[in-house]
């Protein structure tokens, strides 16, 4: 059921994701937005989720919102705490997890992303906070969600600006090395619309763009010629009991919702 009730551009974003998180079971949650969506999604569209935090929290289920990885709130009832080692090495690095789910600065057409700065090496315009768990996320998890606050020629560059975690494809162009495990980026949610890949070597493509947005606002706002899907929807918005849900129970002091 939808809503008139206006909404943000954040709690849209938000609200699409978690509904993508239908059918998932082990999810590498990161911190900001995608905190926000898989919390939604327990509350909604997955209640059966086992949430998994970079800290060496398995099986999370936080009383509150957590307000990073090692917030106490994300121990309080969890399965199981290891450590760091024992979660990259056994959890991730072993293939049992389904979703890992990111922010990033930039990325480019095939999933690359770039968490590292915007700008030049030696004088670069923003420092953004490096790679954390995301380099070894993007190879192992079985696919990887990304949110973008923003859509623009800056954040969806022809080239990134670095690159902090590669692409299957960038792996595959590399030459050496083992090959990533999972599919990279699949699902990439925006402020005008939605940007989904299938295969390990495919480019992300518009596959969903929000009400109001045209198709060519979206391709304009991304620095490569994005291709559009011959089956393009338009995003359904949030329902008004998503809104209620990250207003006041997920998000009551909006450290992340704007």
């Amino acid at each position: 059921m939808t809503t008139t009730e206006p909404f943000t551009t954040t709690e849209l974003i938000v609200s699409v994701a978690a509904r993508a998180l239908a059918g998932k079971d082990r999810v590498f949650a990161g911190v900001g937005l995608p905190t926000l969506a898989v919390d939604l999604a327990c509350r909604t569209s997955n209640p059966d989720i086992e949430l998994i935090y970079e800290s060496g929290v398995c099986g999370a289920h936080p009383e509150a919102m957590a307000e990073g990885i090692a917030d106490s709130v994300v121990v309080s009832g969890a399965e199981s705490v290891v450590s760091m080692a024992s979660l990259f090495g056994y959890v991730l690095q072993g293939g049992n997890v389904d979703v890992g789910f990111l922010g990033a600065g930039q990325i480019d057409r095939y999933g690359s992303l770039n968490t590292s700065f915007i700008g030049d090496w030696d004088k670069p315009t923003v420092r953004l906070p490096g790679a954390g768990g995301a380099v070894e996320i993007m190879p192992n998890a079985g696919e990887v969600f990304v949110v973008m606050r923003r859509h623009d020629p800056s954040a969806f560059p022809a080239e990134l600006d670095f690159c902090t975690s590669p692409s299957p494809v960038r792996a595959r162009e590399a030459g050496v090395g083992i090959m990533p495990r999972g599919r990279g980026v699949t699902k990439v949610f925006t402020s005008l619309g939605v940007l989904s890949r299938s295969g390990p070597f495919d480019e992300l493509e518009l596959t969903s763009v929000h009400a109001g947005v045209t198709v060519d606002e979206v391709r304009a706002a991304t620095g490569w010629d994005l291709r559009v899907s011959p089956e393009l929807t338009v995003t359904e918005p949030p329902t008004a009991h998503e809104i209620d849900l990250l207003r006041n129970e997920i998000d009551k002091v909006r450290l992340y919702l704007r």
